[in-house]
């Protein structure tokens, strides 16, 4: 056994040791942490096996003497040099316990870990295998997550793959590098809702003065087309970002074979096998249908809308999230007949009084709404671009059945996590059987130790782009750069782009009440009327005058909310919105005027200027 000593011994070959001098001094203490640093990552990348133990720990022993063949180790004392090295560890693995152990420089984790990968295969693979991969780091998803953390670790000089591979919607829609964000979600949505706030803007001229004889009208082939150019210049752009950064881009779809093994196969079926030491999953989600007779025949999803070669014309919206709603404004907004229908509450998992408000202003403004029922069947009637298509829907409070018919169906009930298929159960990766979502810990490493992931896919984290982008940049920095810093998931902003924009930053009203009781907190309204002829709602969640919940309903909402939600990661209060001179007239200065709390029940309406 290897007796106790001062500082650090290593052993690489059996009984070899070579002593780990300490830091030298006359440095600063940061400077000094940085050659320690150094020397631990030197150790981790130089040797096939690194077993970080002490001597005295019945958990390091039974690794360091079971038949694993394992005989490279590092054993340090509580001593000075023994205690930096495990503060060290640490912040480095971001665990406290030892063992700590890396296998090929991946870090397996402590005892249980490791004989968990011993049982299943992975650490006799990784044991028996050459250290040489075709890649230092292979990513499955070409989206906005997947693209960050490639480009990032190539950057940092590591051999990078993206593998990303596009299966058509059961309407045959498919598209190029870019993920759901560039191609099917935020960027052609925010140009759709552009155009309708276009539409909105003329209605609003005639209040002003403007005058015009001429009937307008909205042609959604030349919007269309429009939008579509634009997505093909952001593909290429990726493509290039790409071949800059000397990322290898294959156009297959990835399946894990076997550990640090995956099989590549492209459209026409040709299939290619590569290795990499790491790996990321970054493949995204896709629209779900509701399993009834003709949904997949039939209806669209957003998957299909934005690139939809006809005006899709009176169109039934299923759904309550915040894709239904944003598509169902768009859609009114140009012209059309919208139906909404809802099974439940709108918006769920956002504060509901905005919902509400947003449902009632969209409801104002012409969009229809048909609460408390859910599709049944989908029938068509004519073919045609479009076509008609008669739905039966019973309600979910009774058995009562209604049918209309439509040109559209276009479903937006949700998305599954693009998990299933890629044989991550050959590698012993977990995943939410209910979900398809992947459970991480908080440097979004999964439970097999060489395996990551990033975005939607990830079990309890935030479904935005660029709480996508920013946790992948921080990955490859923290796998390749020798960095520490993780993703920050709360207090992440988000913006619904409805008709009338409702941004926030912090918690719902309800889950304020929820996490602090309702007697701890104040909720502060404002409604404010600003010159657009479109009523905008402020209001902020206010715990011991900390803002934990920022809330805005009206135009630009997504512009406003972003200012305020860098000032809540800065610790923003109630007197240091007091103390800030607003910006007059907009909508954001309501909240340096904050003075009506909700449960005052008085008159939130804007009285003067």
């Amino acid at each position: 056994r290897l007796g106790s000593v001062r500082g650090v011994l290593v052993s690489s070959p059996p009984g070899r040791r070579a002593r780990l001098s300490s830091p030298g001094t006359g440095r600063s203490s940061s400077e000094a942490r940085e050659e320690l640093r150094r020397r631990l990552l030197g150790l981790i990348e130089g040797n096939r096996v690194m077993i970080f133990s002490k001597s005295y720990c019945p958990h390091c022993t039974r690794v360091v003497w079971n038949p694993f063949n394992v005989f490279t180790y590092l054993s340090f004392y509580s001593s000075d040099d023994g205690a930096n090295v495990q503060e060290m560890l640490s912040e480095i693995t971001n665990q406290r316990t030892v063992p700590n152990i890396f296998v090929n420089k991946v870090h397996m984790g402590g005892c249980d870990r490791t004989f968990q990968a011993h049982q299943s295969g992975l650490l006799q693979k990784l044991l028996q295998e050459d250290s040489t991969y075709d890649y230092d780091l292979i990513v499955i998803g070409g989206g906005s997550g997947g693209l960050a953390c490639a480009q990032e670790a190539a950057i940092l000089g590591k051999k990078v793959m993206v593998l990303d591979f596009v299966v058509p919607s059961p309407q045959g829609t498919s598209w190029g590098l870019g993920g759901t964000c560039v191609n099917v979600g935020c960027v052609p949505k925010k140009l759709m809702h552009q155009a309708a706030l276009l539409g909105q803007a003329l209605n609003d001229s005639r209040k002003f003065g403007w005058e015009y004889g001429q009937q307008v009208k909205h042609n959604w082939e030349t919007m269309t087309e429009a939008i579509q150019n634009h997505i093909s210049s952001l593909n290429w752009g990726h493509r290039l970002s790409l071949r800059e950064k000397s990322v290898d881009y294959v156009n297959s779809y990835g399946e894990f074979v076997e550990h640090h093994r995956i099989k590549a196969t492209n459209r026409k079926g040709q299939e290619t096998s590569y290795t990499a030491a790491k790996f990321v999953i970054a493949t995204g989600e896709r629209p779900r249908y509701l399993g009834i007779q003709g949904d997949k025949e039939y209806c669209i999803t957003s998957d299909d809308l934005f690139s939809l070669p006809y005006c899709p014309g009176k169109t039934l919206v299923v759904g309550a999230s915040y894709v239904a709603l944003e598509c169902a404004g768009v859609l009114t907004g140009l012209g059309l007949d919208v139906t909404v229908m809802v099974r439940s509450v709108l918006l769920r998992g956002f504060d509901q009084e905005m919902a509400e408000r947003v449902g009632s202003y969209m409801e104002q403004h012409g969009v229809k709404f048909l609460r408390k029922f859910i599709p049944v069947m989908v029938k068509q009637l004519e073919k045609g671009s479009p076509g008609k298509l008669k739905v039966v829907a019973k309600s979910t409070e009774g058995p009562e059945t209604i049918e209309g018919v439509y040109n559209t169906v276009l479903l937006a009930i949700g998305r599954d996590s693009c998990t299933r298929k890629m044989g991550l159960d050959k590698i012993g990766v977990k995943i939410n059987k209910k979900t398809g979502k992947i459970p991480v810990n908080d440097v979004e490493q999964t439970n097999v130790p060489y395996v990551y992931a990033v975005g939607d896919i990830l079990e309890g984290k935030l479904e935005l782009t660029p709480v996508a982008i920013q946790a992948g940049k921080l990955l490859a920095r923290r796998l390749f750069g020798g960095c520490l810093e993780k993703c920050d998931y709360i207090n992440v902003p988000t913006t619904v782009f409805t008709p009338l924009e409702y941004g926030c930053c912090g918690l719902s009203e309800e889950k304020a009440i929820e996490v602090y009781k309702k007697e701890n907190l104040e909720v502060r309204l404002f409604l404010f009327r600003p010159l657009t002829y479109r009523a905008s709602l402020s209001y902020a969640c206010i715990l011991k005058y900390r803002v934990i919940g920022f809330h805005v309903l009206g135009p630009n909402a997504g512009e406003v909310t972003q200012g305020f939600a860098a000032a809540m990661k800065c610790g923003l209060t109630k007197q240091l919105l007091d103390d800030t001179i607003g910006i007059h007239p907009t909508c954001g200065e309501v909240f340096t005027t904050l003075e009506i709390t909700k449960s005052s029940g008085l008159d939130i309406t804007q009285k003067g200027c």
